[in-house]
């Protein structure tokens, strides 16, 4: 058989203009890196890019081995979706009322301490973002700035604030009462710190408050001028708890946290604060119902980004039984491990009310300041919107058990 003979020519000059798309170029730095991130984790290679190994540990690591981090993250890789076809998805709406408010997504911007070390724009940029996409914005303890400067800075935004119970209880509730006067309606209780977890990273980096000036560091600054012009050009670290603290992170921790809070303390807390009052760090059926009687209005299921105990339970996997043990009407929500929008989705179809992110919004933060956090919650939520159609669910409320299976708790 002979070969098939195509005939060829040369294309014109109008054929191959019309082949050709040239991209726009993006004169602006700031806006061309976060154009070209797609995912949470292109945004994780810039931070890392651009800021010194110190603060940028602290974001990324977790304790010990970190198993308990890689594991929440297995649990989403290790799932399978169930879509449901011949749907009409032409509109999708992820909203969702939480504790009484309706958010644009079920997706919040968890408390994350030492925030404007790992950018300068810190909480304002986090606090600012959320209020543009109509998510709550939670305020750390350990956050760097001040209760009424984040109040001030989004006063028209849903700020919620975490506490940490001090050893010295009189300035735990300063605090709170601080939050309730500066309009703040959610308080939210951490409860899985009696000690600071073993953040090997932070030791081997002499991770310290404020940032240590020592040959390594220096070294490790040489390529990323613009985050020290930044740090060494606007004002010195302000907490919002503390006045001033020497030492490194693990120290100034195991000073304020009260390793003898028990659930008489939460029921002591409840009658104090007049808001809403989420318990975070739940990690097992049985607390998760006795946070419930003890008067918590929601809880978060949360092994602290794998930040505390090595080997903790994966939270993904605790809804299910969580959600029997207190019913249908009580709020769970979710965080620790959470890094495209299709996790979000699973933890919703599973029976969680909301989730929450801390290192994802951190990695757009370091990309970008405020623009970046802005495009980690716009990836996030075109994520969720395309799962969704996919699944051929329409709103949050069609996302069912039956969407979602866990096809095998870790990888081998």
């Amino acid at each position: 058989m002979g070969q098939l003979k195509v005939a060829r020519r040369f294309p014109g000059f109008k054929e191959l203009a019309g082949l050709m798309r040239f991209r726009k170029p993006i004169w602006n730095g700031r806006k061309r890196r976060l154009t070209r991130a797609l995912t949470i984790y292109d945004l994780r290679d810039i931070a890392k890019r651009r800021t010194p190994q110190a603060p940028f540990d602290y974001t990324d690591g977790a304790a010990d081995t970190e198993s308990s981090l890689s594991r929440a993250r297995q649990a989403y890789e290790a799932i399978e979706f169930h879509p449901r076809i011949l749907r009409d998805v032409s509109k999708v709406d992820t909203s969702t009322m939480m504790l009484g408010v309706k958010h644009s997504m079920p997706l919040g911007i968890a408390p994350t301490g030492f925030t404007r070390m790992m950018q300068t724009e810190g909480e304002y940029a986090g606090a600012t973002a959320a209020r543009d996409a109509n998510i709550p914005f939670t305020l750390s303890t350990m956050g760097t700035r001040s209760i009424e400067e984040v109040a001030a800075i989004a006063p028209d935004g849903r700020n919620w604030f975490q506490l940490y119970m001090w050893n010295d209880r009189d300035r735990s509730m300063a605090l709170v009462e601080r939050a309730q006067k500066a309009g703040y309606d959610t308080l939210v209780l951490t409860v899985d710190v009696p000690t600071a977890g073993a953040r090997l990273r932070d030791a081997r980096n002499g991770m310290t408050i404020p940032p240590s000036l020592t040959s390594k560091t220096i070294l490790n600054a040489i390529p990323r001028p613009a985050w020290w012009m930044n740090f060494l050009s606007t004002d010195p670290l302000t907490f919002a708890s503390l006045s001033s603290f020497k030492g490194t992170v693990a120290e100034l921790l195991d000073v304020m946290f009260d390793p003898t809070v028990t659930f008489e303390d939460l029921k002591w807390i409840r009658g104090q604060w007049k808001g809403n009052l989420v318990v975070k760090g739940i990690q097992n059926v049985e607390d998760a119902v006795l946070a419930k009687e003890a008067g918590a209005d929601a809880i978060t299921l949360s092994n602290h980004g794998g930040r505390q105990l090595d080997r903790a339970p994966v939270p993904f996997h605790l809804v299910p039984e969580v959600r029997k043990a207190v019913g249908d009407t009580f709020e769970i929500h979710v965080d620790t491990g959470i890094m495209h929008g299709a996790d979000v989705i699973a933890t919703i179809a599973a029976g969680a009310n909301f989730t929450w992110i801390g290192r994802a919004y951190l990695y757009g933060l370091m990309s970008g300041g405020k623009e970046g956090v802005d495009r980690s919650l716009e990836i996030l939520n075109t994520q969720m919107v395309r799962t969704m159609k996919l699944l051929g669910a329409r709103t949050l409320e069609e996302l069912k058990p039956e969407h979602v299976s866990f096809i095998q708790k870790f990888k081998s």
